[in-house]
């Protein structure tokens, strides 16, 4: 049976006061909206009976899903006139069910894309199982499809007021139509729906930079250099960053037990360096839900110099404390995991997958860490398909508590099959998804959970194949997990720019893309793509777009990073809505220390807005959290804060937060009542104006274990039946010790030069396979004049046989 998690009892209104103005304030239910425009509703109130024989109000229909015995009736125990819509369930396993606005041209609204609507309703429970939920109609096609969640009303004897603030409305969308669902054991009583069109557009913004700084961005280069080789980058809850080497891809500091990390203060500019116990290069590391930071596994050795003995994983685990700056051990992993997955789940326990061994072979254990104990569990206690995933799989938590492998991962081939697939822990079963395009090469491409995250849709972006070395792609696929039987589909080109291929730089041309892509969530709910290389190692792509995925387009030709961000680099969102990037660590063993700032074209058009004011800092599931802001806000979020390596963050997400607005600077936020959709943690929160320009974010902290423990014994949040009608499970592997990888999996020819030096197995197809063309795409790329060969000569780099190649 698929894994529930199972929602909190009751609702926790924000109580505490904010100077005299808020004291006292109570937030038993939400405040009237301040829309006063026309109900566009038929029959709000269910004065009007239906047609001769119905049994439900004309414009109103019985509607809900799943397995679960229900009544509805209509009553006189109305709010207004005379009657009023009562909605029972006496047993539920799941599912829901729903008086809703009938889905016709006649009853249902028309509404306009890009404009807001303001949603009311009176209504009394017994059940804190209630939500609010949106319907919207397709123009093109007039199908109906499920949209949205906004609120969850908390249970009131008497009659009280919910009311709450759509998102935009998506384009291609003619009409809407809700209701209020109960999804628990009780009864439901409801009355005098409205629903409003947010008042006129707001003004123009004002360009407060230059017009190329309005439409592209800005890049900056900090004078500040990066102490050390980040090859990891976190956000740490206090707005400061964690950037850690470990030995930074350098035998020789490894040799000398050198291993590095740096706090990063964007408040002063400053770096401080970090005492460093293991070799972190190339570990894990996942948020905590008390926003301490969880590092896993790292380099144990480096391959031979003849390539015989390949990377091994470290066993080791710490946890980086943002207090105290400092690392403190936990228990061992039950393996080494040379680039592991890492992703939180719901009840704030993380799971791990993939990764080298101790001796260099593929790890097919599951690994487990257990938030309620601080501790990795015995292998015995974690469940085992005895699968070999890979190097950094891309594992994205499912708002069901499933996890989706996106298919991007790090080195070499995909997974058998078609390289994407949903991963069941509570039945140990994996189901293959099809569609994603070119699977053996989206090594180092990006996956990302597109805004928000309640949509449950995937982007992958671009990719290649570091043992193939073709020429990287500009592939993009979505997903949307939603649906019943969900496949990716092709989604537009990755746009192009200039990329330098040892000559100096050109335009891209044909189908090439780039590979280390940084792929960054920004709080207008677009998509930042940066940095990437044409090659594994090489040539670097200067070029940057936003993805939007309101209409899942790129819009090209922003500024470029002046930096080259290929290999080992980083790009992350900042609490101040800027964007962060680090790194750069081409084949032939050097490191760029530079430092990138991106200010986004939404913080050239004008005044932010502010949030003057959090009441309550510690969030449950299921609350109303009320905050204030200088001007009118069009939305809220929380987004996750970055833990990002090698092109990957699976627990990178943007939250929506429904809105019911009670002026123009009150504003409740409603706050999802499923972990899965927002893991516990610690959060940005941001309020965006209506032409897109965010606050400068607060940090809030979602769940936490009296949440958690208390949400074990409801009904399980509300949810749309999804991604429920998979094929079939593929046969797990017999249980085993590894799996077999060559000991070349980095795509290194260990050969030529020291192991910091990837000298390519393969060279790009346009490299002649000679001698000459061999060193001279060697030398235009910096690598040394003389490497030492190892042993045999397999590329034929030292026609003299002196020992040195070219």
């Amino acid at each position: 049976m698929r894994l529930e998690i199972r929602r909190r009892a009751g609702r926790r209104a924000a109580l505490l006061a904010v100077g005299a103005m808020t004291a006292g304030l109570l937030l038993t239910a939400p405040q009237q909206a301040t829309a006063g425009a026309p109900n566009l509703l038929t029959n709000p109130g269910f004065e009007t009976a239906g047609a001769p024989g119905a049994d439900m109000p004309s414009c109103w229909s019985k509607s809900g899903w799943g397995d679960n015995d229900f009544t509805f009736a209509t009553v006189a125990d109305a709010h207004g006139g005379t009657k009023a819509m009562q909605v029972s369930l006496t047993r539920r396993v799941d599912g829901d069910r729903k008086a809703l606005v009938t889905e016709n041209s006649t009853c249902a609204p028309t509404v306009t894309p890009g404009r807001q609507y303001d949603l009311s309703a009176w209504y009394k429970s017994n059940t804190p199982d209630v939500s609010v939920t949106v319907f919207r109609r397709e123009a093109t096609t007039g199908t109906w499809q499920y949209w949205t969640d906004l609120q969850n009303p908390p249970v009131s004897a008497g009659w009280a007021r919910t009311a709450v603030r759509t998102p935009a409305v998506p384009p291609n969308t003619d009409k809407i139509a809700w209701g209020l669902s109960v999804y628990g054991v009780g009864t439901l009583t409801t009355d005098d729906y409205a629903l409003e069109e947010v008042g006129a557009a707001p003004p123009q913004p004002t360009c407060s930079g230059t017009a190329d700084e309005c439409a592209k961005g800005k890049w900056e280069v900090i004078p500040a250099k990066n102490p050390v080789r980040s090859m990891h980058a976190v956000v740490l809850k206090n707005g400061k960053v964690l950037l850690i080497a470990g030995s930074g891809n350098d035998i020789a500091q490894f040799n000398a037990g050198t291993f590095t990390s740096a706090v990063y203060d964007p408040a002063n500019g400053s770096f401080k360096t970090i005492p460093t116990p293991v070799d972190m290069f190339c570990s894990g590391h996942v948020q905590l839900a008390d926003g301490r930071v969880l590092v896993m596994s790292g380099n144990k050795g480096y391959p031979s110099a003849d390539g015989k003995i390949g990377y091994q994983g470290l066993k080791d685990s710490y946890v980086f404390d943002p207090a105290t700056e400092k690392y403190t051990k936990t228990n061992d992993m039950n393996g080494g995991h040379w680039y592991p997955s890492a992703t939180i789940l719901g009840n704030g326990d993380v799971i791990s997958f993939g990764g080298l061994k101790e001796d260099s072979t593929g790890n097919v254990t599951a690994e487990k860490f257990s938030a309620a104990q601080g501790k990795w569990l015995p292998m015995n206690e974690v469940n085992q398909t005895w699968s070999y995933w890979g190097l950094y799989p891309s594992m994205i938590l499912m708002q069901d508590g499933r996890l989706f492998y996106s298919g991007s991962h790090t080195f070499g081939n995909n997974t058998a099959g078609s390289g994407s697939s949903v991963y069941d822990y509570a039945a140990n079963t994996i189901t293959d998804v099809p569609g994603l395009r070119k699977k053996d090469e989206r090594d180092e491409s990006a996956s990302v959970l597109l805004p928000p995250a309640q949509d449950q849709r995937v982007l992958t972006i671009g990719g290649g194949n570091n043992e193939t070395n073709p020429a990287a792609n500009r592939i993009t696929d979505i997903i949307d997990l939603k649906k019943p039987s969900p496949a990716y589909t092709a989604g537009p080109d990755l746009p192009q720019g200039l990329v330098d291929t040892g000559t100096g730089k050109r335009p891209q041309t044909g189908a090439e893309g780039k590979m280390y892509v940084s792929a960054v969530l920004l709080p207008d709910g677009k998509v930042l793509e940066t940095g990437g290389g044409l090659h594994d190692r090489a040539d670097p792509v200067y070029e940057a777009s936003f993805f939007d995925p309101v209409t899942n387009t790129y819009q090209a030709g922003l500024a470029a990073d002046p930096i080259p961000r290929t290999y080992h680099s980083a790009s992350f969102l900042m609490p101040d809505g800027r964007v962060m990037s680090v790194g750069d660590n081409p084949g032939n063993g050097t490191y760029n220390h530079n430092v990138s700032i991106y200010t986004p074209p939404y913080l050239f058009k004008g005044a932010r807005p502010q949030i003057t004011s959090v009441i309550d800092t510690q969030w449950v599931y299921g609350d109303t959290q009320r905050i204030t802001v200088n001007r009118p806000v069009a939305k809220a979020e929380l987004i996750r804060p970055a833990a990002v390596t090698h092109s990957s963050d699976p627990n990178q997400r943007f939250v929506d937060l429904p809105m019911t607005v009670v002026n123009g600077t009150t504003i409740d936020l409603n706050v999802t009542s499923n972990p899965n959709l927002a893991p516990p943690g610690w959060y940005m929160l941001f309020a965006v104006d209506a032409n897109g320009i965010p606050s400068i974010a607060q940090w809030v902290h979602v769940g936490g274990a009296p949440a958690l423990a208390a949400a074990e014994e409801q009904p399980s949040a509300h949810q749309h039946a999804f991604a429920d009608r998979l094929g079939p499970a593929k046969e797990n592997p017999a249980k085993r010790d590894s799996a077999p990888v060559a000991p070349s999996v980095a795509g290194c020819d260990r050969h030529y030069g020291t192991v910091n030096q990837c000298v390519p197995t393969r060279f790009p197809a346009e490299v002649k396979e000679t001698t000459k063309a061999r060193c001279d795409w060697l030398a235009s790329h910096r690598y040394p004049k003389r490497m030492k060969v190892n042993g045999s000569d397999p590329l034929r780099l030292d026609p003299d046989r002196d020992g040195y190649a070219c």
